[in-house]
């Protein structure tokens, strides 16, 4: 007998036993509680005997339904993906353990950098008997990369975290499962990409917030600015920069939507400058003191600079553009209970713990600043055309 074999022997021989165990006990409870009608044991009058028959087919047909709702509530356990991703019974981490230490392994996708290392260890640590498989790359990695392998009929990977551009282009192919996990309840609406039936394409599971990041030593704190409109201060000309990273793009479109095509054009008479350099190497940039400042510039990496003795800071403008990851479900996964176990610790407590260790805000928590959802109520074609139009605006801000 295989392994399946002899977990579905003893799920019958539980059901078995603990049915049985059920209809007596409750068998017991209507004879005790409604005998049969026998005033005089010798004397069985017609009236009698047919008000006895009719209390016996009622009795009958009372069993007959209990026993047929235990087994009613023992067939409706996941058998699967699309029963296990939306299941919501109390059981469900039990069932999710059990399936994955049958499966030995997920295999996690994810463009997250720095701490994605940790998070794997992490999550060992509390399910030693689960392998974790992780491939890390960029957009342009992973998007050819499981399209590729969902046309093959071979999808590899169990779950995905990535940024709302891919997250929402996999979505609209159909590749994502709808799941259900009861860490997302503490979420808000924004951090969620909803589904049907009170279930989720993703859960947000870190955020990095853009704003204005500068050299101490060359903007003074008067000229430091405090939103969109003191960017375009005197002061300030000749002084800040971009980047061509997608996440300009985010700030310029930000822009755009709060202070509108006029002021754009004011903005490139300050003369910013445009850098070919990571989020990480231009803000190495701005503590060299190569570049006064930029309103393109995460939170995160500022503070542990910061730390380092950095000569640099940070302050939201109007608001603060949340550059997001999220936490969705492969469809097809070939390791569903792994999969769905590992997106419930990335969106856990432990989980959220180690993104505000490295400095990540998290979606369910309040900060001193206004956060921006710029992909918000957008489809993935549309988000498209509108970081082709940002990206344009980028440049146009920037040429000389």
């Amino acid at each position: 007998m295989n392994g399946s074999s002899r977990r579905s022997a003893r799920s019958s021989q539980w059901f078995n036993r603990n049915s049985f165990s059920s209809l007596v006990i409750f068998v017991s409870f209507v004879v005790r509680h409604f005998p049969l009608d026998s005033p005089t044991p010798n004397v069985i009058t017609p009236e009698l005997k047919r008000r006895n028959s009719m209390r016996v087919f009622r009795l009958a047909l009372v069993m007959f339904v209990f026993a047929s709702s235990v087994v009613w509530a023992q067939a409706r356990k996941p058998r699967t993906l699309d029963e296990l991703a939306a299941y919501t019974g109390s059981d469900r981490q039990q069932i999710l353990v059990e399936g994955a230490k049958a499966e030995g392994k997920v295999v996690w996708y994810t463009s997250l950098s720095g701490v994605y290392r940790e998070m794997v260890d992490a999550f060992r640590r509390k399910y030693p008997f689960i392998e974790v498989d992780v491939f890390r790359g960029g957009s342009n990695d992973l998007t050819p990369r499981i399209i590729n392998e969902a046309q093959a009929g071979r999808p590899v990977a169990d779950a995905l975290e990535s940024t709302p551009g891919l997250l929402m282009a996999l979505r609209d192919r159909g590749l994502f499962k709808p799941y259900f996990s009861p860490e997302a309840a503490k979420y808000p609406d924004e951090a969620k990409g909803k589904a049907e039936g009170g279930r989720v394409f993703w859960v947000t599971d870190r955020e990095a917030y853009m704003g204005f990041g500068y050299n101490t030593r060359l903007i003074p704190p008067a000229e430091v600015p405090k939103s969109f409109q003191d960017l375009l201060k005197p002061e300030l000309k000749g002084k800040m920069a971009v980047t061509t990273e997608g996440s300009t793009s985010r700030v310029i479109g930000t822009m755009l939507k709060y202070k509108g095509d006029e002021y754009m054009k004011r903005l490139r008479a300050q003369e910013v400058r445009l850098f070919k350099a990571s989020s990480a190497g231009f803000l190495d940039l701005i503590a060299a003191g190569e570049v006064g400042g930029a309103p393109v510039v995460f939170q995160n990496q500022v503070i542990v600079k910061k730390e380092r003795g950095a000569p640099v800071d940070w302050v939201a403008l109007d608001v603060a553009v949340a550059n997001a990851g999220g936490s969705a479900l492969i469809n097809n996964a070939p390791h569903p209970h792994a999969g769905l176990l590992f997106i419930d610790f990335v969106i856990g407590p432990d989980g959220q713990k180690l993104m505000e260790q490295f400095r990540y805000g998290v979606a369910w928590k309040e900060y001193s600043f206004k956060r921006e959802y710029l992909e918000r109520g957008m489809n993935s074609t549309q988000y498209e055309a509108a970081e082709d139009r940002w990206m344009q605006l980028t440049r146009s801000i920037t040429k000389r």
